[in-house]
């Protein structure tokens, strides 16, 4: 019996302190939270830290008013949330200097307003941004690399120094219902890379859809990608409409979709750069492409003088390659000067079929 009764008390000790232990460490330890807080920012306060401070999954909410200096996304499933065009991101005060630590400071000093950055190594999937403006910076309004599944829509992006929305090397994106304009390239500009050569990448299914382009050099420029679509944006008041652009890089760029866009009057004067003649009246140009399909779109009233002139225009790459096995049809292509369909390439195997039009380079292709 004594032995017994030292036993059970040995025994209920433990217990006891099994549970002190367990109320003492849950007592000492911070609280765990799900993902999905929304993190509020206020004019005057900080976006970066806001976004250094999410989670996966978490909410960024911007309430109206200007946000001075860049940002910087690097978190997965984050939503960078504006309230409309009256959320404004402005370049910082050049007086007040970028902490060399702050998130942003990379962004900021490649001359971009919101940077969404991945790797090669690890894509960034599932960023949002939506719903905000982003206006007057030196580069690029919204900047995105190595991004998967990456959305960007009903945003202002405008007066930016080079591309209003830039995506390189990525792949499933979204980009819907934007207006880009004033931007000193493109209002979307999509690439394999912006700073290298190389064969096309596949963008695996990203949709340029339903965005308003005007004012810009270029609405839409396409450069060494494959498998994406271009559809039902509006475009024009640009020097040209939308540039498929391929080379003699392997594989080829091309293997995609412009279908029932808009494109309408793109007229404004582009001077010549070093790689490109000047740029006037250009709806839909491929040069350099293959396997890319131009369909159901409307072309209308695109007028200049330049080599990229006229409503859907092949012409070969600045490096000789000739477009191949594209197919132009079913298009609306008016008062295009000084055509509406123009083969100025090289390439035999192009088709044109069941187009509306009234003048065609060579004749006989309306």
């Amino acid at each position: 019996m004594p032995t017994r009764r030292v036993h059970h008390l040995a025994a209920a000790t433990a217990a006891a302190t099994t549970a002190l232990t367990t109320v003492l460490t849950a007592v000492g330890a911070a609280p765990a939270r799900a993902a999905g807080e929304l993190h509020l920012v206020r004019p005057g306060e900080s976006i970066q830290q806001a976004v250094d401070a999410a989670l996966p999954g978490d909410t960024v909410q911007l309430l109206p008013g200007e946000y001075r200096g860049s940002v910087r996304i690097t978190t997965p499933g984050l939503t960078l949330r504006g309230a409309g065009r009256d959320s404004v991101l402005l370049p910082a005060d050049a007086s007040l200097p970028v902490p060399a630590d702050d998130g942003a400071a990379l962004c900021a000093t490649a001359g971009h307003g919101l940077c969404v950055a991945g790797t090669d190594e690890r894509p960034l999937d599932g960023v949002t941004v939506e719903a905000l403006a982003v206006t007057g910076f030196r580069k690029n309004g919204i900047s995105a690399s190595g991004t998967t599944g990456l959305t960007v829509r009903a945003t202002y992006v405008h007066d930016n120094g080079q591309q209003g929305i830039s995506q390189e090397k990525s792949t499933r994106g979204v980009i819907t219902a934007n207006e880009s304009t004033r931007n000193g390239q493109s209002g979307v500009f999509l690439a394999n890379s912006v700073d290298s050569e190389g064969g096309a990448l596949s963008a695996d299914g990203t949709l340029v859809s339903a965005n308003l382009l005007t004012d810009n050099r270029v609405g839409v420029t396409v450069r060494r990608l494959r498998d994406l679509s271009v559809e039902r944006n509006r475009i024009h008041g640009n020097c040209g409409g939308v540039f498929v652009v391929g080379d003699e890089g392997v594989p080829r760029a091309g293997a995609l979709t412009v279908t029932r866009n808009q494109v309408v009057a793109n007229n404004r004067y582009c001077p010549p750069n070093p790689r490109l003649d000047h740029i006037q009246g250009a709806g839909i140009v491929l040069t350099g492409a293959e396997e890319t399909s131009v369909t159901e779109n409307e072309v209308r009233d695109n007028v200049g003088a330049s080599p990229f002139s006229g409503g859907i225009v092949l012409v070969h790459s600045v490096v000789g390659v000739a477009n191949a096995r594209n197919t132009v049809a079913d298009n609306l292509v008016l008062g295009n000067g000084p055509a509406d369909l123009a083969d100025r390439d090289t390439g035999t195997d192009n088709s044109f079929a069941r187009n509306q039009c009234a003048v065609s380079e060579p004749a006989g292709r309306c």
